[in-house]
């Protein structure tokens, strides 16, 4: 059977990753060439420095609530991207040998009804990561063009408030930190979409590797032509490819681990702090359209690694099931043995987690929708009473 590919599904992240900086060609981590000099200039110029001066400004405007709100709701997730192209940068030695694990042989699909049972996750990543960047590029476009929107332009305003060493009112200063501010909220966003659709894949990849563990499982004593009747040794290839996966959600937890702490805290600060903005603006004007775009654009960032997190505990529950579901009986004492220690062993579900703190679960994910209303409840109090 031909060998699938599972880089296939992820190949435009992988693609739109390279373009901002964050992947080397090949399966080698950044070395000195022309490219680690262009991901150095963009990482600096369009993913940092954009967030540094915006922190600036809202140490100059601190005194002013209202202000300084309308400012680090956006700031928070910009900072929590510098993050996230750091710690890709760290581990990509951890991320290329991840790849090069998938597609080795333990990992690949031993047919094609294991093919079509891995394709329904697959597809829902699929569909997930499509609507994350229409939302996400949607933010973009009515933030940068919320000036346009709201007449503003002659006034030489900006789409969003930053310091600059220099005067922004004068031509061609003015039109070219335009042009700098829409650069910059493009690789901003981009890198948080490509990042945490990354990390959502290889939740995927764990997931379908359970789907095919428990499918050799349950198959373990079917007897077909092309197939060993060494019962025993096909036993112990599950063993390791289990072993195998869970190796593989460590290296993969090494690199999601604290990019999914941060965005939990950010996400639950940033969700209130946009809905006390939408009671601010006008209704329909571009701010608002921007404000809607951000909010929902940050609920199903936040609610892919909930939900993704959460099948890979589902699927890794079902392999007790799986043992219990094959023909068992014909096995001999010694395998019988063997079952029941796997058994054992494999009884806690394997949990996907950010730094053993939170577990990635619905439960979570509703969790962080309810500090995010008392965040915003509490913005409003201090608001209505000033």
């Amino acid at each position: 059977m031909e060998k699938f590919d599972w880089k296939c599904i992820i190949r435009s992240t992988i693609i739109r990753l390279q373009i901002l900086g964050l992947w080397p060609g090949g399966d080698e981590a950044y070395k000195l060439n022309l490219y680690t000099l262009w991901s150095t200039f963009s990482v600096s110029l369009f993913i940092v420095g954009q967030p540094v001066l915006k922190t600036i400004n809202i140490i100059f405007i601190f005194g002013d609530l209202e202000a300084v709100i309308a400012n680090v709701y956006l700031n928070l997730s910009e900072v929590l991207n510098v993050l996230k192209a750091y710690f890709t940068i760290k581990n990509m030695k951890i991320l290329k040998q991840l790849m090069m694990t998938l597609n080795s042989d333990l990992f690949q699909p031993r047919n094609h009804k294991q093919i079509n049972l891995v394709q329904s996750g697959l597809k829902l990543w699929k569909i997930n990561s499509s609507f994350f960047w229409m939302l996400a590029m949607g933010t973009v476009f009515f933030m940068a063009t919320s000036p346009f929107f709201n007449n503003s332009v002659k006034e030489h305003e900006l789409p969003f408030s930053a310091w600059y060493p220099y005067d922004i009112k004068i031509s061609p200063y003015y039109e070219i930190t335009y042009v700098y501010q829409v650069i910059s909220i493009t690789f901003s966003a981009s890198t948080a979409v490509c990042t945490d659709t990354l990390i959502a894949a290889l939740f995927v990849y764990i997931g379908a590797q359970f789907d095919i563990l428990c499918a050799d499982i349950r198959h373990l004593y079917d007897i077909a032509e092309d197939e060993s009747t060494d019962f025993s040794k096909k036993f112990i290839n599950c063993i390791k490819h289990h072993r195998a996966i869970l190796k593989f959600a460590e290296n993969s937890s090494k690199f999601a681990n604290w990019i999914i702490l941060g965005q939990f805290f950010i996400s639950a600060l940033s969700i209130g702090m946009t809905m006390f903005r939408l009671t601010t603006v006008v209704p329909l004007s571009g701010e608002f359209f921007s404000f809607i775009a951000f909010l929902m654009g940050i609920v199903v960032e936040t609610f892919t690694f909930c939900w993704f997190g959460n099948e890979v505990e589902i699927k890794s529950s079902q392999i007790p099931y799986a043992v219990f579901e094959s023909s068992w009986t014909n096995a001999s004492t010694e395998v019988k043995k063997h079952m029941i220690f796997f058994i054992t062993k494999c009884q806690k579900p394997l949990k996907m987690s950010a730094l053993n703190l939170f577990y990635l679960s619905l439960d979570t994910f509703t969790k962080i929708l309810r500090a995010s209303w008392s965040y915003f409840a509490v913005l409003y109090q201090i608001s209505t009473r000033a």
